[in-house]
C-alpha cells in the first residue's frame, strides 16, 4: 500500500512518516505527483515520492529482477557498500522481490529499475535536490509500465478512489502547520528522525478531464 493511501485510511507507519523527514512547516504544492495511461499496457509515471512504493509494488508480481542503489537506514548484511556523508549506499545486482521486502525496514530510498514478465520500471538513479519549487519537479521520476493483467492491483494500490478511466492523473498538496518535537530527547540528529509533521493532505486528481479534490488532516 502506497503511503499516500495509507494516510488517507488512518493506517500511516514508519515508512509514512520518513517521507515527510525532509519537510518543514509550510505548503508544498504539486508533490507525490502520478499518472496512468490505458494504451494496451498500463503505463504509470510518478514524482520521486513514490519510488520505494512503485519498487515495492513490482517487488510483489512475481519474478522480477531489480538492478540500481540503495540508500540505506542501517548495514545491510550481504550488500557491497560505499559510503557518502552520513548515508550508507548500496550497489543492488539482481536482487529479488523477495530479498526487495526483506530489507525494506533497512533502507531510506530504493533508486532501482525492473524487469520480468510483463513488467518493467525505471527510476532515476539520483535523488532529486530538497527544496526545489512546484514548476521543478520531475513528473518521470519513476516509469512503470505493465501488462493489462496487473491493472486491477496497480488501481488498488494507487488509484484505488478514482472511477474506471483511460487517463488520470494526480497530485497532492503537503500543507504542513506544525512539527511535534518528540518529548525528552536532546540529541539533534535524533529529533530530526523523530519529530512528526502534522497538517493536511489535499490531492487532486483529474480523471478522463473531470477534476475531484479531497482533503484529509493527518499527522505522521
Amino acid at each position: 500500500m502506497n503511503f499516500i493511501k495509507k494516510i488517507f485510511l488512518k493506517k500511516a507507519d514508519e515508512s509514512v512518516h520518513n517521507q515527510f523527514i525532509r519537510f518543514g512547516k509550510g505548503e508544498y504544492r504539486r508533490r507525490a505527483i502520478l499518472s496512468l495511461w490505458k494504451t494496451g499496457s498500463i503505463k504509470i509515471k510518478s514524482s520521486f515520492e513514490f519510488a520505494n512504493d512503485l519498487v515495492l509494488f513490482a517487488a510483489g508480481l512475481g519474478n522480477i529482477s531489480f538492478n540500481g542503489s540503495i540508500w540505506g537506514r542501517e548495514q545491510i548484511p550481504g550488500m557491497q557498500e560505499t559510503k557518502k556523508g552520513k548515508k550508507i549506499v548500496y550497489n543492488a545486482i539482481n536482487l529479488t522481490g523477495s530479498k526487495i521486502k526483506e530489507i525494506a525496514p533497512m533502507v531510506y530510498y530504493f533508486l532501482l529499475n525492473a524487469d520480468g514478465p510483463g513488467i518493467k520500471l525505471k527510476i532515476k538513479g539520483k535523488l532529486p535536490k530538497p527544496g526545489k519549487g512546484e514548476d521543478k519537479i520531475d513528473e518521470k521520476f519513476c516509469q512503470l509500465e505493465i501488462d493489462e493483467k496487473y491493472y486491477q492491483a496497480v488501481k488498488e494500490d494507487f488509484f484505488w478512489d478514482i472511477p474506471e478511466c483511460k487517463k488520470a492523473s494526480i497530485e497532492h498538496t503537503f500543507a504542513i502547520k506544525d512539527i511535534v518535537m518528540p518529548k525528552g530527547e536532546t540529541d539533534y540528529a535524533k529529533i530530526r528522525e523523530m519529530a512528526k509533521r502534522k497538517g493536511k493532505i489535499i490531492r487532486i486528481a483529474n480523471v478522463d478531464g473531470s477534476e475531484t479534490r479531497k482533503e484529509i488532516e493527518f499527522e505522521v
